[in-house]
């Protein structure tokens, strides 16, 4: 059994990471808790990340992809290393784990799919420019657009993949729906969030074709190996 411990803001929906776990398999466990809000620092995660520790979490990741990637590339790197000492294991974010999951798809230039504030599509660029992503792309919708729609109205011929960061929105049911609208791989950030808790347990060989391009069997390489 491997156990992917979440630290979720307070409110947030968990269908997605239920009907995520459930498509990996029996042997895959998605266990959460919960802190007071997504401005919370990595400092207030000491207690949290105990108990996710004391659950039997292999790793945990912050999720929070807003949250994770606003304070910068260097920032959301020390918040991670100060939850990974909280909890015992290794720990990640979203933010980061976005980086990653880029890396084992070979994708250097994304559109990004969303309703963002100017200022925070702005500060994802920066995060991504880091890792050495370009956006080439950006657009909107409303909480209830379909994601095959949302993804189309934000891609761009130059993009090899689209990100849907919010963690915040079920959508992971339309992921296959949503690449075949586009023809590449989508991203979005409770896929992602799970996706980077296995790569920091080393766990291999956990696809589901459900989930898209990130958990087909030919991009699941080795996922268990720590990127860069």
């Amino acid at each position: 059994m491997t156990t992917v411990g979440l630290l979720l803001p307070e409110g947030t929906p968990e269908d997605d990471y239920r009907r995520i776990e459930t498509l990996l398999g029996g042997d895959i466990r998605v266990d959460s808790v919960a802190y007071g809000g997504p401005g919370a620092g990595a400092v207030s995660f000491a207690a949290e990340g105990e108990r996710l520790r004391l659950a039997g979490a292999d790793a945990v990741v912050w999720a929070a992809a807003g949250a994770s990637f606003a304070p910068g590339w260097e920032a959301a790197h020390e918040q991670a290393r100060a939850l990974a000492l909280s909890a015992g294991v290794p720990a990640s974010s979203t933010a980061i784990g976005f980086t990653h999951a880029l890396k084992e798809l070979g994708a250097t230039r994304v559109a990004v799919a969303g309703t963002y504030p100017r200022d925070t599509l702005d500060g994802l660029a920066r995060f991504l420019g880091a890792a050495g992503v370009e956006v080439v792309g950006s657009g909107g919708g409303s909480a209830t657009t379909p994601l095959p729609e949302l993804v189309r109205a934000a891609d761009d011929p130059l993009a090899e993949a689209v990100l849907v960061p919010d963690t915040a929105t079920p959508c992971v049911a339309e992921v296959a729906a949503a690449e075949a609208a586009v023809g590449k791989p989508v991203l979005t950030g409770t896929q992602v969030t799970v996706w980077e808790g296995l790569r920091l347990s080393e766990r291999r060989g956990a696809w589901a074709d459900e989930l898209g391009a990130l958990f087909a069997r030919r991009a699941v390489r080795d996922a268990g190996q720590p990127a860069g």
